[in-house]
């Protein structure tokens, strides 16, 4: 068992969850901006949707800022890119060649300045900054409290609805591991946890 299952496992409610499910390991891609363009074909769709785009664009086009910029946008538009989302991938591939991201340009900020950083890029709201700084960074202590699925497993795990602000109120027992926490959240009805396996994967 990792710290953060033994941490979280002792919590009175979320402790039960834990057992039930067991260990879990937060496992960042190797690939930053793979795993960014990633988070953008997933915002606002279903996961069987933005899986079936993703096949469609990384066959079509190598997933760097290098080759995404290159490519002609006809493609991206018949790998199933909105316009909307063509610009994003294509304003992300361009943040990271001028700005030289990597895990180097951001293991001294802390998490509010990834976001900070993220967000200037037209395309990146706090929820695909969040995806990063949890599957790319490896970011233990993350609340995307903004999730759909985050605030279903809040919902069920304490059987009432509550605001977001709420939300962050009682997620501050799961300090320093509220990544991890969100990875059990994301297991705690049925629905959501079909698509755990999407939520996490790197491509």
């Amino acid at each position: 068992m990792n710290e953060a299952h033994e941490y979280l496992a002792e919590d009175d409610v979320l402790g039960p969850l834990v057992d039930e499910v067991g260990a879990l390991q937060l496992d960042p891609a190797e690939d930053l901006y793979r795993r960014i363009v990633v988070s953008i074909l997933r915002q606002q769709v279903s996961m069987a949707s933005a899986a079936a785009t993703r096949e469609r664009l990384f066959d079509a086009v190598e997933p760097t800022p290098e080759e995404m910029l290159e490519a002609d946008e006809e493609v991206l538009r018949d790998a199933g890119l909105s316009r909307q989302k063509a610009t994003y991938v294509r304003n992300v591939a361009e943040a990271f060649i001028e700005e030289g991201y990597d895990r180097e340009y951001f293991a001294d900020l802390d998490d509010d300045a990834v976001v900070e950083e993220l967000t200037s890029i037209k395309g990146v709201g706090d929820w695909t900054a969040n995806m990063q700084l949890m599957f790319a960074l490896g970011r233990e202590d993350v609340f995307p409290v903004g999730d759909l699925g985050i605030r279903k497993g809040m919902k069920t795990l304490y059987d009432e609805e509550m605001s977001r602000a709420e939300m962050v109120e009682a997620a501050e027992r799961w300090r320093p591991y509220r990544s991890y926490a969100s990875l059990y959240l994301w297991r705690a009805t049925e629905d959501i946890a079909d698509g755990v396996a999407e939520v996490v994967a790197e491509d």
